[in-house]
């Protein structure tokens, strides 16, 4: 059973704009991605450049599955011409969609995760396939967690990796 895909729109939230994800943005977003430190609960390592954009191309085509639909946004905010980080969405035909976001360190302390994820969960209650957004969060990183809560997911049991699985039920 396979379900159309999902493409990322533009929303717009009180402050930013969630743009959704082009390979040229690759160049920006590798040095607002450089600090090491917002790898410590999410994994992986900073890329260089070229190896960003690589990964971008690869997340703009798609995934091979076609139940499945990445949705990928970096953020801008409207008083600034710059970009300050992401937020994405996978989801799946189980009409789940598991969502993350990093915002680059200068940018930190201002809300924007929180209000993008906010602008993110809105926008996935309006796709029709979507009824269960989740995150997946590390217990020791409390941000995520404040912007998870901001954007109305609420922890559950369930562990993955090491990570506390937050909920927000959409549509019942």
């Amino acid at each position: 059973m396979s379900e159309p895909r999902v493409q990322p729109t533009p929303v717009a939230t009180g402050r930013l704009d969630l743009l959704p994800l082009r390979v040229d943005h690759a160049a920006e977003m590798a040095a607002v991605l450089s600090d090491p430190a917002l790898h410590t609960y999410i994994g992986g390592f900073r890329d260089a450049p070229e190896a960003l954009r690589r990964r971008y191309e690869r997340l703009v085509a798609g995934p091979p599955d076609p139940s499945v639909s990445w949705c990928n946004w970096v953020l801008r905010p409207h008083a600034e011409p710059r970009l300050v980080g992401t937020v994405q969405a996978t989801v799946t035909e189980g009409h789940t969609a598991e969502i993350a976001w990093v915002v680059g360190t200068p940018w930190q302390g201002r809300g924007y995760a929180s209000e993008a994820a906010r602008g993110l969960v809105s926008w996935l209650g309006g796709q029709s396939p979507v009824r269960t957004v989740v995150a997946h969060i590390h217990p020791d990183h409390h941000a995520s967690a404040a912007v998870a809560r901001a954007a109305g997911l609420a922890p559950t049991e369930e562990e993955q990796d090491g990570e506390i699985r937050w909920r927000v039920r959409l549509h019942v």
